[in-house]
Parts: structure tokens; sequence; C-alpha cells
């Protein structure tokens, strides 16, 4: 999930993925509302400055509203958050909850990083808005499906303010450029986008014209043709300037400036240095690759290859791929059977309901490249569940190449991919948080990629044992790939591997196809530097604070209790999962 996982609204929403209530008619703690009182002061912030977000997360009033960008807003939303945070260490002084002041201090800590991030892109960047990636950000999530009609219905409101076509609003793409040539003016040294990102943009930009007016079409909406045929223009027209401006100030070098990325790797979770998380990969890939090779041995023994490396192996089990019809049956056959085992094995309590799986359309392959989880609406959830959105291969890129995948649509590629996204991973992650309801701090505030995907990588490895031969070294080679991730995002943003030599690597030791690989290597350089580390280093704290649990309980170690109680936390940071693990699980747990 990048910062992401593109500029305006999704600025403030960077850090926030959804906010939870517990279901209607359950009973909500004490704290719990007392907390969720404190956190409504950064959500009412989020909601003046980036109402998209808001009523993204399900907050009431503000579906028709949209991102004021006829003014520069820094001064003011810093200042406001600085108001926000004052009033928060006001109640910590006097608060005497222990989980409430835990929760306060997530939430100052949330409200300082915001600052501290709107800073460093102000002093660093010039404001380069991807329009059409915005709106169709916009368009996707307010005619989801999960979404009530009647809400999806200000969307023809909104579109007529981003047009410029209500009155007192001027298009949004006039406003976007106005705040690129103001900061222009105001500082001509400011760094532009990196040349492959301002590309890739560029030619993203029909396709995901195209999905808005192909979602628009299906919804039922009334009326919207006129809106977009303006709208349509307007942003062919702005994408034109893109190209005739901002791509000629693009930046060749993908490297940002240290402290940016040192203070993307904090947003995404991770407290150690570059140069030690390069280290610990570094070292975690040479041992996984030697399992690889042990697992691809077994194989080719059983199957009578001819060569027994796990790259060869790999390509000959790539060669199993499926047609079109049978993607979709299969995923539901490999989730049933993952079910089927964890319920067997008592790794983790699963819901009655069924999961949802779903092929992305071509306009999500290019807002979206790798598969991945759409979170449900999160606040005044009515029932909403998430789902995983299998993508299919990467949007055309500058010369209009187009990139399909291989790997998750063969027999032994299914099974990880559909544990991390689905069941166990992402779904049960969230379903388990709108089900149980857990604070907004601690699921919003407190969220980050380090919290997330630690938990889906751990459930990968929960599940590994109990995959055939073939999906067991599926699965390890989604963990090399994981501590690659480690040591080739800081590598490349460090300068010491070039982007060429990330994909090459990928391709080569990885075993990933050239979408998959280019895709990374996108990830690595400017759709989301830093984030990728987060897999790998959530996976190792999880695993950290599952084995001192252990080391304190020997025989009465209950993993079924564990990692309900994991999940029952919500998606909190490392440290204070640890201290909930030993202060409150070990010693319910060793009575």
């Amino acid at each position: 999930m990048s910062h992401t996982y593109k500029k305006a609204h999704v600025l403030l929403a960077a850090l926030i993925i959804g906010a939870l209530s517990l279901p209607a008619g359950a009973a909500q703690p004490a704290w719990v509302t007392k907390s969720n009182e404190s956190a409504k002061l950064l959500l009412h912030v989020l909601a003046k400055y980036s109402p998209e977000s808001a009523s993204g997360l399900g907050v009431d009033g503000y579906d028709e509203q949209i991102t004021d960008l006829s003014r520069d807003q820094f001064e003011a939303s810093n200042k406001d958050l600085r108001a926000a945070i004052a009033q928060l260490q006001k109640q910590l002084a006097s608060e005497l909850d222990p989980k409430v002041r835990q929760d306060l201090a997530i939430l100052i800590g949330a409200g300082e990083d915001q600052i501290r991030s709107a800073a460093l892109n102000r002093r660093y960047f010039l404001p380069f808005i991807d329009v059409t990636g915005m709106m169709f950000g916009v368009v996707r999530e307010m005619l989801d499906p999960r979404i009530p009609k009647e809400r999806q219905k200000a969307l023809l409101v909104r579109l007529e303010k981003y047009a410029g076509l209500t009155k007192g609003y001027r298009p949004l793409t006039v406003l976007a450029n106005e705040r690129l040539q103001e900061r222009l003016k105001a500082d001509g040294k400011l760094l532009g986008p990196f040349k492959d990102e301002v590309e890739q943009t560029i030619n993203d930009s029909p396709t995901l014209i195209q999905g808005m007016r192909e979602l628009l079409a299906k919804s039922g909406l009334v009326g919207w043709e006129s809106t977009f045929a303006t709208l349509e223009t307007q942003l062919v027209a702005y994408n034109a300037q893109v190209k005739a401006q901002v791509l000629p100030r693009a930046r060749l070098d993908h490297r940002l400036p240290p402290e940016v990325y040192a203070n993307n790797l904090r947003q995404f979770g991770v407290d150690i240095s570059p140069q030690e998380l390069i280290a610990k990969s570094l070292t975690s890939f040479a041992e996984i690759r030697n399992q690889m090779n042990i697992t691809a041995g077994q194989i080719a023994r059983e199957r009578k290859l001819p060569v027994a490396d796990y790259r060869a192996v790999m390509r000959e089990l790539k060669k199993q791929q499926l047609s079109a019809e049978q993607v979709m049956p299969l995923y539901a056959e490999r989730l049933a059977t993952i079910e089927q085992a964890v319920n067997e094995q008592r790794i983790v309590s699963l819901p009655a309901r069924k999961a949802v799986i779903r092929l992305a359309s071509v306009a999500e392959n290019a807002a979206s490249p790798a598969p991945h989880m759409n979170p449900p609406r999160l606040l005044g959830n009515t029932g909403e569940y998430g789902e995983f959105v299998l993508t299919t291969g990467m949007a055309p890129d500058a010369k209009g190449k187009t990139l399909a995948f291989d790997d998750f649509s063969h027999q032994a590629g299914t099974w990880t991919i559909t544990a991390h996204e689905a069941r166990p991973g992402h779904e049960l992650q969230f379903a388990k948080m709108i089900e149980a309801g857990v604070s907004t701090a601690r699921a919003v505030y407190a969220f980050n990629s380090v919290n997330v995907e630690g938990w889906a990588l751990y459930a990968e490895a929960e599940m590994q044992p109990y995959l055939p031969l073939d999906g067991q070294l599926f699965a390890q080679q989604a963990r090399m790939l994981r501590a690659a991730r480690a040591f080739l995002d800081p590598m490349v943003n460090l300068g010491e591997i070039s982007p060429e030599g990330v994909k090459a690597f990928l391709m080569d030791e990885v075993g990933q196809s050239e979408g998959m690989a280019t895709q990374e290597m996108q990830r690595y350089t400017f759709r989301a530097p830093g984030q990728a580390t987060a897999y790998f280093y959530g996976y190792q704290r999880l695993m950290e604070t599952r084995q001192a649990a252990e080391v304190a309980l020997r025989k009465k170690f209950d993993r079924l209790a564990f990692n309900d109680f994991v999940l029952s936390q919500g998606l909190v940071p490392p440290a204070l999962l640890r201290k909930a693990v030993m202060q409150e699980f070990v010693p319910a747990q060793g009575k």
C-alpha cells in the first residue's frame, strides 16, 4: 500500500486507511468511546482539508465536498493540526486510564508526523498533482458496490465541482496548475517529480479516464455524461500541460533527499537505519534461498526435472498457466482448502461468511499494479467487508509496452497470495476489527505498513507447512521477495544499485515476471519509496513477539489464542503489541 500506496487529497489520507466502529447493537468499552472522542480532533482536520478522504472513511456530511485547491493551504492546515495536538496534549496531562493515555500518545504522534511530512514535501518538492489519478480514486471509491446507492449520487455533485460547473467553483485542473506555478515562483530550486513517474502518469491517464467512464456507465446514475465530457476535455488538456511544463522539469535521478527517505521509512513503521535493514535482509535472503533449493530439489526428484536449481524449477512450474476461465474457480478452491487447514490446525478463528476475491479492471491495474486488499468503508460500517483484488498486468509504459503477469495465474502461485490478501491475511485482519471494534487511534492513527503487512506475511508463514510442495516453494519465493525488498529499496535510494539492476535482480534471482519486476522497481523509486521494506520488518517484529510469548509460556502457549489476541489489538505498532502480549496475554494464559 503505498503512499500511493498521488497527491492533492491523498497527502493527508496517505497515513489513514480506515476508522472503525462496532457493528450495530454491539457494546463499546467506555475507554474506546472516550478515546474516539479525542480522535475526532484529528478527523475534523482531515475532513476540512480532505473531505474526499473523510467521506471515504464513512464520515457523514462530506460526500459532496471536495478538496479546496483555490489557495495554498499549507499554513492553515498546519495551524489546525497544531491546535488539535495542543488539545490532545492537554487531555493527556489529566487522563488516568492507561489505554486512553496510550491512544492520546498515538494521536499526538500521528499529528506531529503529518506536520513533519508536510514540511519536508514543502521544502523539497514541486506540488505535482496527478489529477486524473486522484479523480479515478474518488470515482472508484464512491461507486464501490458496497456503498449505499443513495450515497453514490453525491458523486454527481463532486464531478460538477471538479469541472468548475458549480457556481463558486473553478476547474480542479486549473487550480492544480495555479498551485504549481505559485510554488515555482516562490522557489525556483524545488525538485520536480521523477521523470519515470511523470511519464507513467501521462501514459496511465487515458486508461484511468476510460475506467471512470466505464464505472459511471455501470453505476445507474443519471445525468453524468455531459459533466464527464467536460471533465475529460479538461483532464486531457491538463495532462498535455503536464507533458509540456512538468516533464521538462522532472528530475532524472530517482533518489530522494536522505532526510525525506528516512522520514518515509519512519512513516511506514521502520524504526531502524537503512544500513541495518540492508544487513538483516541480506542474511535472511541467503537463508531463504538455501531453503528454496532444498524444496526445489525435492520437487525436481518427484517430477524428474533435469535441473534442481530453484530458478529452473520455478520456471517449469510457472508453465502451468491457467486459462482466464480457470482463474477465479481455482482461487475459490484454494481459499476453501486454506480455510479448512486453518480450522483443522487451530491457527486462528475464522468468520462464517465467505471472503470475496475478484479480478481487477484494466484501470485498476494502472492505478495499483500489485494484487491488493480493497478495504471496506470502516466508519459507520453496516456489514461490508474487504475484497482481494487480483491484478493481471501493468498499464502501458512510456513507450506503449504492456507487461502481463504470470506470477499469480499458475497452479503453484495461487496459494500464498490467497493466504496473504484473503485469509488468514488482510481480509481477516480487517474483518476482525470491524466485528470486534477497536479505537480509532489504534485502527487509524497507529496504522502503518509495518503493522498491517507484518501480519499478512506472518499469515503466509502460518499456512506454509500445510501447502503442497510446489505451493511451499512459491511461499518461500514470496518471503524471499520481501527480504529482497528490504535491501533493494534502500540500496536503490542510496545509489548502491540502479533501477535497472533492481529489475534484473528480481527477474533473475527472485523469479518474477518482467511486469511484476517493473512495478516493484517503480514502487521503490517513485510509487512509494520505503514502503516495500515494511513487509520484512513487520514480520520480523511480530515473530519476535510470538517467540517471546512462547518462551514465557512454553507448553501453555496456544497458537489460536495468540493469533486471535494479536488481531484483537488492531493495527498497533510492534512495541505496543509486544507490551500488550507480555503484560496481558502471557499472564492470562499462564494461569
